[in-house]
């Protein structure tokens, strides 16, 4: 593969003669957003809590220009150009009219395939504007004396107007513009559209310069006496912020939590200075370096629980009509409806009553629940033991995380690829188990490379991983189950299932790193799994259940052979018609499906 060619876009001026506070502090961020963004808070930390009226990403909301008629080109929705520019000057027409937008310009990056971008916001975003300066690259980090004495040259730009609600479904709309790495937000009022906003130009420009953006964490690591980066790919929930903290090897250091790219010969860019981790039953003992980091009073969170006292709780769920009366302004405010609040509150309303048979809320009494999709924004500088980001080694490791969960949860707790096609296979597959971070939706899912934000067709993931995989040193790929076997939490309760805990993970991963683990063939995939008979894998037996490694012998002491036999027929067949969806090589799904 050739060396990749990497010219920056240019953005024109900025449009706007309006006033622009322009890279405030971020304790001036805070007093911003304190007095114009609604529903932010102190808590008793120092950290800023915004309570906010979506909690999660709009993918559904999300249209890519197409200016070419070929909507088979993007992975996303997309829009003709005259409707996309009505919308974008009826935004146009909202930020004239604010008269006051905030710019943050800094760094998708460090190094030479770092791209400068300007965020924009209106004052009622003055959080967003805090949360992103943060994982932002400042210019002294990037630029020479020389350049920093110049205007800021913008390659991306982004306007973001949580305010402004368009005539378009929900309210809300966010309009990518390829063709000019523009990107306009109108609507949502959650962090992550301004985070993925950069990064869907980013995964644009990096895969036309030859690189691929990918869905994933990545440490350092220390290990038989060899630096090597670990790349971890996973959709949200699955655990890819927690591996990426976790120690493996002699040294472990934390270099992304979200997104990479990587080149040819293994060679990585990062693209974030800070962490965006998810704060559902966080605690100290379980993930101490992101607990002190979203505790640290340089963090900012978002969606999380916070009492009276301005404590937050990050496993708080279920709302008490005293809970509710308490917030009551914010939970209408967000969007609970006011005749429901009122009733919870009162009494005319219980509990059990507006949930479903799973616990989930019944419409419209969402917030008798609180969402588990807080977050926390944590700068690098706050992140204990965290890597040099300007010296990165070469990528050596490369796993992918499915949350297996439900009855048929059969995946084993580590798997070792065989070949380069075969990790292709599943990587494109991204299958996993959604989570909380979907909103209401449960149940298995699949995306490609775990990477909802490639706007390009998906297809294109599999052609330039392959491509670059042959250009790689050795590189050990695998996949790893951070979720259940043969059931879920509740049958973990019930003494009907296991759960692959944090413990189990970092075990099975260092004996990995180490080369303590002798594999075998699974005989149903084909795919190298632990040989739990082996003396060699006696040590890591101890720490990991047999049955988590091979889940086959736990639905064989559970007479349930049946039901693995159904679950291996329909993976495969689920596995093959997926692929075929997105052209993927023959050699490729036959490397899938055994």
């Amino acid at each position: 593969m050739n060396a990749p060619k990497f010219e920056l876009p240019k953005q024109p001026p900025n449009p706007f003669a309006v006033e622009f506070i322009e890279n405030p502090t971020q304790d001036q961020l805070r007093k911003l957003a304190l007095e114009h963004t609604p529903f932010c808070f102190e808590t008793k930390y120092g950290s800023i809590n915004k309570v906010a009226r979506n909690k999660s990403r709009m993918a559904k909301h999300t249209y890519v220009i197409d200016r070419g008629g070929d909507a088979s080109a993007f992975s996303h929705k997309t829009i003709e150009p005259d409707k996309a520019q009505a919308l974008i000057d009826a935004q146009a027409a909202y930020i004239r009219e604010a008269g006051k937008m905030i710019a943050v310009q800094g760094y998708v990056g460090v190094g030479p395939y770092a791209v400068p971008v300007e965020w924009n916001y209106t004052l009622e975003g003055a959080n967003i504007a805090g949360m992103q300066q943060i994982l932002s690259f400042p210019r002294e980090s990037v630029e020479d004396e020389a350049t920093r004495a110049k205007p800021f040259a913008a390659a991306f730009r982004l306007f973001y107007t949580p305010n402004f609600h368009p005539d378009m479904p929900g309210g809300q709309a966010i309009i990518v513009d390829l063709d000019n790495y523009v990107t306009y937000i109108m609507g949502p009022d959650y962090f992550g559209e301004s985070k993925k906003g950069a990064l869907r130009m980013l995964a644009a420009l990096h895969y036309r310069c030859g690189g691929l953006v990918m869905h994933a964490g990545a440490k350092a690591v220390h290990a038989k006496g060899q630096d090597l980066t670990m790349g971890i790919l996973g959709l949200s929930g699955t655990g890819k912020t927690t591996t990426t903290f976790s120690k493996q090897g002699e040294v472990t250091q934390p270099v992304q939590d979200d997104m990479i790219c990587i080149w040819p010969g293994g060679n990585i860019s990062v693209t974030e200075n800070g962490c965006f981790a998810k704060t559902w039953d966080l605690r100290e003992e379980n993930e101490p370096i992101i607990y002190r980091g979203t505790c640290d009073p340089s963090a900012w969170i978002e969606n999380v629980y916070v009492d009276a006292d301005g404590t937050p709780v990050f496993d708080k769920s279920v709302l008490s009509p005293a809970d509710v009366a308490r917030l009551e302004a914010v939970l209408v405010g967000t969007g609970a409806p006011e005749a429901n609040v009122k009733a919870y509150i009162a009494g005319d309303k219980k509990l059990e009553e507006v949930l479903d048979a799973n616990g989930i809320p019944l419409d419209g009494w969402d917030f008798v629940k609180w969402s588990e999709n807080g977050r926390s924004i944590i700068p690098m500088s706050a992140i204990e033991g965290a890597a040099d980001l300007h010296a990165i080694p070469k990528l050596r490791s490369l796993g992918i995380l499915n949350r297996d969960e439900g009855r048929d949860a059969a995946m084993p707790g580590l798997v070792r690829f065989t070949d380069p096609a075969q990790a292709a296979g599943y990587m494109m597959l991204g299958e996993t188990s959604k989570t909380s971070a979907a909103g209401k939706e449960r149940g298995k899912t699949r995306s490609p490379f775990t990477q909802p934000f490639f706007p390009l067709a998906h297809s294109l993931q599999a052609s330039r991983f392959s491509e670059l995989a042959s250009t790689f040193d050795e590189t050990t790929m695998w996949l790893m189950n951070t979720g259940y076997v043969g059931g879920d939490a509740k049958a973990v309760n019930a003494g009907d299932a296991l759960k692959v805990k944090i413990r189990h993970s970092s075990a099975m991963l260092e004996a990995m790193l180490e080369d303590r683990v002798k594999w075998t063939e699974d005989p149903d995939f084909g795919y190298q799994v632990v040989d739990v008979d082996a003396p060699e894998n006696a040590a890591l037996v101890e720490k990991v259940p047999r049955e988590i490694l091979q889940p086959r012998l736990y639905f064989q002491a559970k007479d349930r052979m049946k039901e693995y036999e159904a679950w291996v027929a329909q993976l495969k067949q689920a596995r093959r018609d997926f692929l075929a969806k997105y052209d993927v090589d023959d050699a490729i799904i036959k490397a899938v499906v055994h």
